[in-house]
């Protein structure tokens, strides 16, 4: 179906919500707990949930509340808007990184300010997902009008918004300015420019512009080498190097939730097929999207060819490459990799880069939008300056630059308000409980406890209870 967290945001989540107790019917804040620590996704639709453990998780489940301290809270202003040719990645990795700088773990962030109502509620998803990257419990956004805009527009009923706004309005949780914090922090949007993260972690942001010269200073440093090892790969017309990209991802929930960025990628992927590019043939592609409703759209706006074009086909539902799940390289370009022991890098829209979780043979990560994933992709290696360098020649010779294939802000909007509705939600989740064949087929015993089978090579009965004696008393 999807990543949980995407599907808590586009249909479970109701914000505020309601119980019968004793032949009355009473309304309290939606709040979740998760045993994934991107479960601060909902936090952009003002839903109050973090990741917990799964001992937490199952006496949640079973009725029990979570005790915690009462958590400090940082009040993050944003001012202004962010502007043309930058995307809500660029915005959260730099959100990242301010917020790694001020410390904020085990603390809630939440965010305030006339810049609100310029932020998307994807845009706010996308910040409030990655929480665990900048190191808090939570990053929470106050129900506005971007709210219920959301919530009508992914296809909930007329009653959970009106009662969604007149609770937040008698109880005080509308969003204000005049909201005590334990300290607070601004940010003008209208500073964000193109970013990048890595080769490591999160909150190592890379301006875009500063990318090509940073990874030579990156390189030079983890390898101690001057030039670039080259090695041929085999049964092939091509070689690979330091520095080339390997994987290019569109995955993990932090981006594939947003319409703005992946219809830019569809764009993106649009014009180059146009004009002739194509990606690299020693980068592994894949996309996978954190709900159906995105394939939805991207058919109904017919960018999924293009993306198809270029490699990036639909590979499932799920986290995938964020969390090391991109599949093995072929043999072929490992055994390159191998012998000269080469710093391969790959480019994803994750949230996490640590060395290692990737790809085993992969050094370098750098987290970027999805575009800038697709870009990367056409370049193929990290030393490529997309502000100054060339992705080849049209069909009549003329060189082809970012600037060439980047889409604008008014042509990303132009297909959201052409393809996505309401009634896409709606069709998409209208069977989600009833799930599919395979997993209806799954035989399951019957009874209130557990029936141990003897032949599980995955779960057995623990030995140590066989011959336990209760004490009656």
């Amino acid at each position: 179906t999807g990543i949980c967290h995407q599907v808590n945001l586009e249909y479970l989540s109701k914000v505020v919500w309601s119980e019968n107790y004793k032949g009355e019917k009473y309304l309290f804040p939606d709040t979740l707990v998760g045993t994934d620590s991107h479960t601060t996704m909902v936090n952009g639709l003002s839903v109050l949930g973090w990741g917990v453990g799964g001992i937490e998780a199952e006496a949640g489940m079973l009725g029990q509340p979570i005790s915690m301290l009462i958590p400090e809270v940082i009040g993050f202003e944003v001012t202004k808007k962010m502007p043309e040719g930058t995307t809500a990645t660029d915005l959260v990795l730099t959100v990242v990184k301010m917020l790694r700088d001020k410390g904020v773990v085990g603390k809630f962030v939440e965010f305030y300010g006339d810049g609100l109502k310029n932020l998307t509620l994807a845009d706010r998803a996308t910040i409030a997902n990655m929480a665990p990257e900048y190191g808090a419990t939570c990053g929470f956004f106050p129900i506005d009008e971007e709210t219920l805009k959301y919530l009508e527009f992914s296809g909930r009923d007329k009653e959970t918004v009106a009662i969604v706004e007149k609770y937040a309005k008698e109880q005080g949780l509308w969003a204000s300015d005049e909201i005590e914090f334990t300290d607070k922090i601004s940010l003008d949007m209208s500073t964000v420019v193109p970013t990048i993260s890595g080769p490591k972690r999160p909150q190592d942001k890379v301006l875009l512009t500063d990318a090509s010269s940073n990874f030579k200073k990156v390189f030079k440093e983890a390898t101690e080498k001057n030039d670039y090892k080259i090695s041929k790969v085999k049964d092939t017309d091509y070689e690979i190097k330091d520095g080339s990209i390997l994987i290019a991802a569109i995955t993990s929930c932090t981006n594939t939730s947003n319409p703005n960025v992946l219809i830019g990628a569809g764009l993106l992927a649009k014009k180059a097929v146009e004009l002739g590019l194509n990606v690299k043939p020693w980068v592994k592609t894949s996309l996978a999207p954190g709900s159906q409703v995105v394939t939805d759209y991207l058919e109904k706006a017919g960018l999924n060819t293009y993306l198809d074009q270029l490699g990036f086909n639909l590979v499932g539902y799920g986290c995938t490459t964020c969390i090391g799940n991109s599949g093995p390289l072929a043999e072929n370009i490992v055994d390159a990799i191998q012998q000269e022991n080469l710093y391969a890098v790959s480019v994803l829209s994750g949230n996490r880069n640590f060395e290692g979780r990737i790809s085993p043979h992969i050094k370098a990560n750098y987290l970027a939008s999805p575009p800038l994933v697709v870009a990367y992709a056409l370049a193929g290696h990290m030393e490529f300056d997309l502000f100054k360098d060339s992705f080849g020649q049209d069909k009549n010779g003329k060189d082809v630059f970012l600037k060439d294939i980047w889409p604008s802000n008014k042509e990303i909007q132009k297909v959201i308000g052409k393809t996505i509705t309401s009634q896409l939600y709606k069709q998409r989740y209208k069977n989600v409980f009833k799930g599919d064949k395979k997993w209806n087929s799954v035989k399951a015993p019957q009874g209130l406890t557990y029936k141990w089978n003897k032949d599980s090579t995955y779960v057995q009965h623990p030995p140590f209870f066989k011959d336990l004696k209760l004490n009656q008393n």
